[in-house]
């Protein structure tokens, strides 16, 4: 089985619910913010559905026009999309991935910028975290406040929890930085004496 764009696969989870046509799915998606977790575009998801379809993983079940506005077709998942639901899930959840995130990078060669620049870049991050964390603590609210039962918003209790990890790190670091515990100059290994000795074993 081809493998699955984290779209078509979201796209796949809707229909599992229940038969729509890509427009509904597209707002359904946009209702519960699920930008947070895959992009979501018109156009792409259109395209998504489409290649569901191909795949044999949904089928179209009727169409129906609304006034002037063009045809709508609605479809479903089948019985090898939800199979292929399934062992997408098993393997995402199970498996950790190889992801490449930007952030680690600049974190792996935050040296090359000057001290205070380095303690200044990271403490507007933990400010930018922190809204997005308060974002969060809101949709909380929202959430309990419907009483929605809890494995419905994992995502959102995960997220949360992974960037007051993040901030809480990044604050200790950036302060050790501060202080001068963590040398922002001489060689890169201490016993070298050498200035040109940037090879230490990451």
């Amino acid at each position: 089985m081809a493998s699955l764009t984290p779209l078509a696969f979201a796209a796949l989870d809707l229909l599992n619910e229940a038969p729509m046509h890509p427009y509904e799915m597209f707002q359904t998606m946009v209702h519960r913010q699920e930008e947070r977790n895959v992009k979501v575009r018109p156009g792409t998801l259109y395209h998504q559905v489409g290649r569901l379809a191909e795949l044999g993983l949904a089928e179209v079940v009727g169409t129906d026009r609304d006034g002037n506005r063009p045809e709508r077709t609605t479809y479903r998942i089948t019985a090898a999309g939800r199979t292929a639901l399934a062992e997408g899930l098993r393997r995402m959840v199970a498996e950790p991935a190889d992801e490449y995130p930007e952030f680690h990078l600049a974190l792996s060669v935050l040296e090359n910028l000057p001290h205070d620049e380095a303690v200044d870049a990271v403490r507007a991050r933990i400010v930018a975290l922190e809204h997005e964390r308060d974002e969060y603590d809101r949709a909380v609210e929202r959430v309990r406040a419907k009483q929605l039962s809890d494995r419905y918003w994992l995502d959102v209790s995960y997220v949360r929890a992974m960037l007051q990890a993040q901030i809480e790190w990044l604050s200790t670091t950036v302060e050790r930085i501060a202080r001068g515990d963590i040398p922002w100059d001489g060689p890169a290994v201490p016993h070298q004496t050498s200035t040109n000795s940037k090879e230490p074993t990451r």
